[in-house]
């Protein structure tokens, strides 16, 4: 990568988030030698993003609405200890145009694109729009439906069943219904809507036709101040559970060179149309059966699964966000970026694959991540944390490095195995049947990998042996008189863990 020109960046920096973004972006900038400052709820008082920033501030309170998502608070707080900017993260207020602007109002940067840019991509009806006058092709869709509204006419004609119908606001499939009969629609816009409105305060929603076999392919682009925009290449996120990811990777094998070309030229030439600025992904669905693709949204943010493009490219995304908004221009061109080997991402969730991924809680006993060559944790908790059900169930990701898909692949699979969690359910088992089943190995899944497949989800005949061995953890636990807030890290290193002498089974 080349290098910025001498640009003073940010002397203290913000970070108005939690959990493992808010570690992996104060990594960063404490690495670039700027001092940090963080906001924590009353359940993240222990979290590791608390004591490892410089200065901590408690929101007072537990939810996200009283916390996290109470913007006044956190840009008041960036004012009182003297901080020049705020980087959002990911989800919260990543992507709320007026939280940008507050921000700017309030003379801090906002470590993103620009309000005007975050309202018009946030919209996915007016975000489409663009696109078609960037010249990317859309999915068909309706207009707007605003709840009270007559259903759509001519549904069957435009786009056929199935389709699906989307919040126009938001994501994270908040707000979506997949609709396959058309005496179920209504009930499906009056669901949506309804959702929508409690995730997003925007009970707008619009019909989209439904692509069966489809692949979600996502490009990473960069923009800075001057004009200059590259694209990161791609990354693949078709294995996913009620529209969220699981389990991303770059290169994708669904794509040649001539479609990876096409596409990143359209990621481009939409970022250039809407003149963006900062980290952002276009996000497209290809469609398995004819080749196709075709715009799904962009968000304007740093993306959850960007550790895959950082470890092909080694770059450092946060680092070039911060710059970026610091004024400097970017150090890369399109031509002196190579991928190198292949690299695979996994979500660690506190989830019950066998419950249909019901979001679990509870203390963490045993936390002990794996490492070695290739294998990378961006985590947001520690071991004999509480786990709540305030916030989002990920717990860390795990990535793995390798010079192919095959390698990188092998990585994951043994860093998973050798990753033994107590205390709380996650989807480790269900990780693991994912990346060793046939169709993933071969490279030929599409978004409905998960529902097709059925014994990705079955509960295993030993699942009972891994009660017991939460239960026998919890008693040395407690015999041991650790707490969530401190242990006797002297002890640690002598004791074996609450796991040892079981067997590796009990961990599948």
């Amino acid at each position: 990568m080349g290098r910025f020109q001498d640009v003073s960046v940010f002397s203290k920096v913000l970070v108005a988030n939690r959990g493992e973004i808010a570690v992996r972006v104060l990594q960063t900038l404490q690495a670039m030698g700027i001092a940090t400052a963080v906001v924590y709820s009353e359940p993240d008082s222990n979290a590791p993003h608390v004591t490892l920033a410089d200065e901590a501030f408690s929101l007072g309170g537990s939810t996200a609405e009283e916390t996290y998502l109470n913007g006044q608070k956190i840009i008041d707080l960036a004012l009182h200890c003297h901080a020049e900017a705020v980087h959002p993260g990911y989800g919260f207020l990543s992507e709320n145009p007026e939280f940008s602007r507050e921000c700017t109002e309030a003379g801090l940067v906002f470590i993103g694109p620009g309000p005007e840019t975050i309202s018009l991509l946030g919209d996915k009806i007016r975000s489409k729009e663009t696109a078609i006058q960037a010249g990317v092709p859309v999915v068909p869709s309706s207009p707007i439906w605003n709840p009270g509204e007559p259903q759509p006419d001519n549904v069957n004609s435009k786009m056929g069943f199935p389709l699906l119908v989307k919040a126009a606001a938001g994501g994270g499939g908040r707000g979506m219904r997949l609709v396959e009969r058309a005496q179920d629609l209504e009930q499906a816009l009056d669901s949506a809507s309804r959702e929508a409105v409690s995730s997003f305060g925007d009970g707008r929603v619009f019909l989209e036709r439904y692509i069966p076999t489809a692949r979600h392919v996502e490009f990473q682009v960069l923009a800075d101040s001057i004009g200059n925009t590259v694209h990161l290449f791609e990354r693949e996120c078709s294995v996913q559970r009620r529209y969220q990811k699981v389990i991303e990777e770059t290169p994708s094998p669904a794509l040649n060179e001539d479609l990876r070309g096409r596409m990143a030229a359209s990621a481009v030439a939409l970022a250039e149309f809407a003149r963006y600025t900062n980290a952002g992904t276009v996000e497209f669905l290809v469609d398995s059966d004819t080749g196709e693709y075709f715009f799904l949204e962009m968000n304007a943010r740093i993306q959850v699964e960007h550790p895959v493009t950082e470890e092909t490219l080694k770059v450092d995304m946060v680092e070039l966000q911060t710059r970026i908004s610091a004024g400097e221009s970017l150090p890369i061109s399109q031509d002196h970026l190579r991928p190198l080997g292949h690299s695979i991402e996994c979500r660690i969730y506190a989830e019950d694959p066998y419950a249909n991924f019901a979001p679990a809680t509870g203390r963490l006993l045993a936390w002990r991540p794996p490492a070695g060559m290739g294998i990378r944790l961006d985590s947001g908790v520690a071991e004999g944390q509480e786990i709540t059900a305030y916030y989002d169930s990920m717990l860390a990701k795990l990535v793995a490095w390798g010079p192919d898909r095959k390698e990188s692949t092998a990585r994951m699979i043994r860093a998973l195995e050798s990753f033994p969690v107590l205390g709380i359910a996650t989807n480790i088992p269900f990780l693991l049947r994912a990346l060793a089943h046939p169709d993933f190995s071969s490279g030929e899944y599409d978004t409905g990998f998960i529902s097709k497949h059925d014994e990705l989800t079955a509960p295993p005949e030993a699942v009972h042996l891994n009660k017991v061995a939460a239960d026998i953890a919890e008693r040395i636990w407690e015999a041991n008189g650790s707490s969530s807030t401190r242990r006797d890290t002297t002890l640690s290193q002598v004791a074996p863990g609450p796991w040892h002498g079981l067997p590796k089974s009990m961990f599948p």
